[in-house]
């Protein structure tokens, strides 16, 4: 691949329909470090400019083929990076109601129903923190019923104990919770 002028403007999805993954969002990569810990989540296309500049090889096909005047090409699912990066910082997944949703499954906390609030177990207003392991999902009725309250004085007891979610997780936040099937070996849910 060296030597020639790499652009994708040329490559397009094979075929004369473009595949379903292709118009809904779903068109993403997950590129791996040197040492097969993920780093991040990018566009097919990002990946396939990995690969042509030879940076990095495939590991996952998603089964769609990308053409050109030249060269056809799989369309990444996984791909790895031939050289080490060094991340100078841990990644965090941030306490928002989505990332909180997923820990806890959908479901409230208090009662096992779908979840539709968070609810901080010692309120904020007793000086409770807006953290991992102080934030829960909780349906409507159980947050009404909880109030201002922690959860002994208002006579309910939670599911689970929160806990902060591990460090690799960042990966299923940033997409939502759902992923690629293929991913599943290289992340950790």
């Amino acid at each position: 691949m060296s030597g020639q002028q790499l652009s994708l403007s040329g490559f397009i999805p094979a075929g004369r329909k473009r595949p379903r993954w292709y118009d809904s969002g779903v068109s993403r990569a997950l590129v791996l470090n040197a040492s097969l810990e993920p780093l991040s989540v990018v566009p097919v296309r990002r990946a396939l400019v990995l690969v042509l500049r030879e940076r990095a090889d495939v590991l996952v096909t998603n089964g769609a083929l990308w053409r050109s005047e030249a060269i056809a090409m799989p369309s990444p699912s996984v791909v790895r990076l031939k050289r080490y990066v060094r991340v100078p910082y841990e990644r965090r997944v941030p306490v928002n109601r989505r990332t909180v949703f997923q820990r806890d499954g959908h479901r409230c906390q208090y009662c096992g129903r779908q979840a539709e609030n968070l609810d901080h177990v010692v309120p904020r207003s007793q000086g409770g923190e807006h953290s991992w392991t102080n934030v829960v999902a909780a349906c409507r009725r159980c947050n009404t019923k909880k109030g201002g309250r922690t959860p002994v004085e208002a006579g309910v007891k939670l599911a689970s104990v929160p806990r902060q979610p591990r460090s690799d997780s960042w990966v299923v936040a940033a997409i939502g919770g759902t992923f690629d099937p293929d991913w599943a070996p290289y992340v950790r849910t």
